[in-house]
């Protein structure tokens, strides 16, 4: 009793802690998000001119990373919402709603009236009733200068059918907050975690929320057993058991007077109801065997066929005294949660390769898979590094490993030398994070994120698709050449940070490098 009793004292005191911190940022936030919301509000009374829904067929929509995008439940669509977009100087924040036909492989751009606020780093979780709903939750919103953040806690729901925004208040809901992950099951949402980010404040939240789709109530949940530490930009998906896997994620910590120390949580839990009641849920510790993806952040989620979690791309930020090591992938795991096991998707490369690779050469265009944003070659993954020396002498190492699908692991074949001259850079989705994934009929869809190229952060709007029953080589279905796209340098000048009308939702946004990739 007196172990009990000192464990539960201890966790009242954790509790305690908590609450003081979201207290301490809660008060300091309160006047910064004061200030945003008369722009937020400014920016929905153009919104508030539309007054009817009209679709126009546009061009792939612009470059963007923290976005979602969702699968239509009974047509062949995916729905691109929200996002943001950083040319240096200035964050786009984005409430456009596109529509991408599969079948037509077409694009069309949906104005419908009073929408959600822009943002980005929010949650988009698709349901089946009434002819499909779109429910999103949360994200951020940032001042002009970048230094102030406005986090949402409003819930909105998209009717497919009648193409019909509404948002639907309910008390006792979470917090603001962006950069946390929510999953449908059964009827419900399911929440979790987090981040909350003032000017000189932060906190990540490790709470549990449930929403029911049939009475529009909140109610949080207070599962036993030890759960995950307080994290954003996790893994969050169901098993078909019945419970909820949570893996990874990142948060950080103030170690001493504007000195904070991120992490990237590599461990995994799984939340279920205790005894099949909905009521009561509990966690549990995982440790999954196989082949686990490298800890990083800024990583993509997806269900694959089969019930499985898939899992692509991220970046891992390795400080050292003078340097700033960001390695990006695009790399592919699959975890099972039946067999509570990692593995690494391998691509089989197509069937008559050589034979594809030599009409294709004459079909594509001269110059059509560019090196800053095109698959690797032939010889397997290939490592790119790239040293850069900012004006303060500071190093910056940018380190991308490029694979390649079609032909890594295979022996060479007497056709070597032809091979080498028709293949050009595998297409494929260069490495990446903070990307949007999607999967309909068991191909993946990959769309846009960003990576880092010295100081510049390149933000992609290119579309790949892969067969995961197939497995055999991506698709380039939208492509973009990264070295086209605008990159305004800084500037001190407050003219140009107190700039806001003309940005349509654009700010200067420091958090839009590596830690915002990291946390969303």
């Amino acid at each position: 009793m007196g172990k009990k009793g000192k464990k539960e004292k201890k966790g009242r005191g954790a509790e305690k802690t908590a609450a003081k911190m979201e207290k301490k940022v809660s008060k300091r936030s309160r006047k910064e998000e004061e200030d945003l919301e008369a722009l937020i509000a400014h920016f929905q009374t153009l919104d508030a001119k539309r007054t009817q829904t009209v679709e126009v067929p546009c061009p792939p929509p612009s470059p963007r990373l923290n976005a979602s995008l969702s699968v239509h439940p009974e047509k062949d669509e995916l729905i691109l919402f929200g996002g943001e977009y950083f040319n240096g100087q200035k964050t786009f924040l984005y409430n456009e709603l596109y529509v991408y036909n599969i079948r037509k492989d077409t694009w069309t751009k949906v104005d419908i009236p009073s929408p959600p606020p822009r943002r980005c780093a929010h949650q988009a979780v698709v349901v089946p009733q009434g002819g499909g709903q779109l429910w999103v939750f949360g994200g951020e919103f940032a001042s002009p200068n970048g230094e102030q953040f406005y986090h949402y806690k409003d819930l909105w729901v998209l009717h497919l059918a009648t193409k019909t925004w509404e948002q639907v208040k309910s008390t006792g809901g979470p917090s603001g907050r962006s950069g946390h992950r929510m999953v449908a099951w059964k009827r419900q949402l399911i929440l979790f975690g987090g981040f909350h980010e003032s000017t000189r404040d932060y906190i990540y939240y490790n709470d549990v929320y449930a929403f029911n789709l049939d009475t529009f109530t909140w109610s949080k949940l207070s599962p036993s057993g030890t759960g995950p530490t307080p994290r954003s930009g996790c893994q969050m998906s169901v098993t078909p058991q019945g419970g909820i896997v949570v893996y990874g994620g990142y948060s950080k910590q103030r170690v001493k007077k504007d000195v904070d120390k991120g992490t990237r949580h590599s461990d995994m839990f799984l939340l279920k109801p205790e005894d099949g009641r909905e009521d009561k849920w509990v966690w549990t510790r995982m440790n999954p065997s196989g082949v686990k993806p490298t800890p990083r952040s800024g990583f993509s989620v997806a269900m694959a066929p089969n019930h499985q979690t898939l899992f692509f791309g991220g970046v891992c930020d390795e400080e050292e005294e003078e340097s700033l090591l960001g390695e990006f992938f695009n790399d592919l795991y699959f975890y099972d949660a039946t067999r509570n096991r990692w593995f690494e998707g391998q691509l089989k490369g197509p069937k008559s390769e050589k034979k594809k690779r030599r009409r294709g050469r004459k079909e594509e265009p001269e110059g059509g898979s560019k090196p800053a944003c095109g698959g690797a070659g032939t010889q397997g993954p290939v490592q790119v590094v790239k040293e850069v020396v900012a004006e303060d002498g500071t190093v910056v190492t940018i380190k991308q490993v490029l694979t390649a699908p079609g032909l890594a692991g295979q022996p060479r074949s007497e056709d070597e030398d032809s091979l080498e001259e028709a293949s050009s850079p595998a297409p494929g989705p260069c490495p990446r994070s903070n990307a949007m994934l999607a999967v309909k009929h068991g191909v993946l869809y990959v769309y846009g994120g960003m990576f880092e190229a010295g100081d510049r952060q390149v933000t992609l709007s290119d579309l790949h698709c892969l067969d995961l029953h197939r497995m055999e080589a991506w698709k380039a279905l939208v492509e973009m050449d990264p070295e086209t796209q605008e990159w305004l340098e800084e500037t001190d000048s407050e003219e140009d940070s107190e700039e806001v009308e003309g940005a349509e939702g654009g700010v200067d946004d420091e958090d839009s490098g590596e830690e915002s990739s990291a946390e969303d």
